[in-house]
């Protein structure tokens, strides 16, 4: 069953998705880029307002977009939020050498980091083998413009099935994102990630918007048709 993932900016829309039965609590800023990193404070009062109800729910927040070659700044970012308390360390990963630099560097970090393979323009499957080879818990595809359309745009559904395959075969789990929507339930139903991203399909007036709960539900329970939704607690 693919897990819901709903990035949220701040406490009140962290609740607000997390009443509405959201899998996994991401916290970005999507003014700030594809993967906009909040302040460390907003991240830990996250992760305190979350804990306090939902001790068992899953938490993820972003680095913030840092340049490929710019690794010392993307190690000290990992380590600010991993200080956090989240359960995963997101981190963008750009396709070639840097990449694979950057995933050599995140593997000695001793927070759970998920490389985010940004695939504007295909998936690097070597690379992404080479992730799952490290240890790393998870591994997500994500586009880095939100503008030129979905990840279904970028990258071709038998590549993002071999990505899947990859992941599995080491035990590692595989998450899809980038400008998802409702129309796309049947890729993901095909692909069968562990959680599937989304932010703007789930938002009034797109992805800088304002989180709707309504959108919450109703795509949870399209990812989970089969699945009763349990009530949360207010």
């Amino acid at each position: 069953m693919t897990s819901l993932l709903t990035s949220v900016r701040n406490v009140t829309e962290a609740l607000q998705a997390a009443i509405a039965g959201a899998d996994l609590i991401d916290m970005k800023e999507p003014r700030a880029g594809a993967l906009g990193a909040l302040p460390a404070q907003t991240v830990r009062e996250v992760v305190g307002a979350v804990r306090a109800r939902w001790p068992g729910r899953l938490l993820s927040a972003t680095i913030g977009d840092v340049a490929p070659a710019e690794h010392a700044v993307m190690m000290l970012m990992a380590n600010t939020i991993g200080k956090c308390g989240v359960d995963y360390v997101k981190v963008g990963v750009s396709p070639g050498a840097h990449g694979r630099e950057a995933l050599r560097r995140l593997a000695t970090l001793p927070w759970q980091v998920v490389p985010v393979f940004l695939a504007d323009h295909g998936v690097d499957l070597k690379l992404v083998e080479e992730a799952c080879e490290m240890g790393f818990p998870a591994v997500m595809a994500d586009t880095a413009g939100k503008q030129a359309g979905s990840l279904f745009d970028c990258v071709d559904i038998a590549t993002l099935a071999a990505m899947t395959r990859i992941a599995r075969r080491r035990g590692v789990k595989v998450g899809l994102a980038g400008s998802l929507q409702l129309v796309h339930l049947p890729q993901l139903h095909a692909l069968a990630p562990d959680f599937a991203g989304f932010r703007g399909a789930l938002c009034d007036g797109g992805r800088a918007g304002r989180l709707d709960p309504a959108k919450v539900a109703a795509l949870r329970a399209g990812l989970h048709p089969a699945a009763a939704l349990e009530p949360q607690p207010a």
